[in-house]
Formats: C-alpha cells, sequence, structure tokens
C-alpha cells in the first residue's frame, strides 16, 4: 500500500481497512472476488469493527465495577428472587423503550451489582449509553453541582 493511500485511509478513520489491506487483497485474490463482493466485505468488516469499537468505548465509559453479565448470575444463591419475570424484564428491554428505571434493593451480597452491570451491560450491547453509579454517589452529588450563572 502506498503512502498516499495510507493517508486517505487514516483520514477516513477506516482502521480496520488500513489494519488488514493486504489480507483482504489476498482473500480477494484467492476467491476470486468480484469487485462487488470485495467492497460488500470491506464495508461490512469496517461496520463490524467500528461496532465493536464504539460498544468497548461505551464499557469504558461506563464505569462498571465488574463487567458481569447475566448468563453468570447464581440464581439458584437467591431463591426469592423471580427468575422468569426477572430474565422477561431483560429480554424485553421495555425499560430502555419505555425511558424506565431499575432501582435494585436488598442487603449485602443479594447480587445487586450484578444485576445492575449485566443489565447495563446488555443495554450498550443494544447501543445505549449509561454509566453505573452507586446511590451514594448520586445521593451525594446532588447538592455538590453548581449552575452556571
Amino acid at each position: 500500500m502506498n503512502e498516499e493511500i495510507t493517508a486517505k485511509l487514516k483520514y477516513l478513520r477506516l482502521g480496520g481497512l488500513l489494519a488488514h489491506w493486504d489480507e483482504y487483497l489476498q482473500l480477494a485474490a484467492d476467491k476470486n472476488f468480484s469487485h462487488g463482493h470485495l467492497l460488500t466485505h470491506l464495508a461490512e468488516e469496517e461496520y463490524r469493527l467500528k461496532q465493536a469499537n464504539a460498544r468497548a468505548f461505551r464499557r469504558r465509559c461506563a464505569r462498571l465495577p465488574e463487567p458481569w453479565v447475566i448468563e453468570t448470575f447464581p440464581f439458584e444463591r437467591q431463591p426469592k428472587l423471580n427468575r422468569k419475570k426477572l430474565m422477561a424484564l431483560y429480554d424485553s428491554g421495555n425499560y430502555l423503550n419505555d425511558h424506565q428505571n431499575i432501582i435494585w434493593l436488598g442487603g449485602t451480597g443479594c447480587g445487586k451489582t450484578g444485576l445492575a452491570t449485566s443489565f447495563l451491560i446488555h443495554a450498550m450491547d443494544q447501543g445505549y449509553r449509561g454509566r453505573y453509579v452507586r446511590f451514594a454517589q448520586l445521593a451525594c452529588s446532588r447538592g455538590t453541582s453548581k449552575s452556571p450563572r
């Protein structure tokens, strides 16, 4: 690849194409891709990389204490928790569409953080942005913000 193409790909922020240029050309030659097939493949790969980068950026900005997911939540240790109802809420995502908050209440070690992070990760994987905040931080920060005059 020449310097002019490299500069243009950097300007267009096509990092995936820049990083895998030779691989894509070799793949196209090996599989006899048509021009249209090659362009489609390049667009799909760049889209996939940008989606993955955006998802990783949203996760970094969310300030998650741990990247827990619902698939690993120990429901057997929380027999009072209605797994079917919780999973229906998780799978439907209605709380996102309806702009509703979820507040987890319970004693120490009952899984509030695990549930909160898993719901937040699920939302971020669907393209939403969010941030993990403990109630104490939220309550303390309300009186300390100053409004511009």
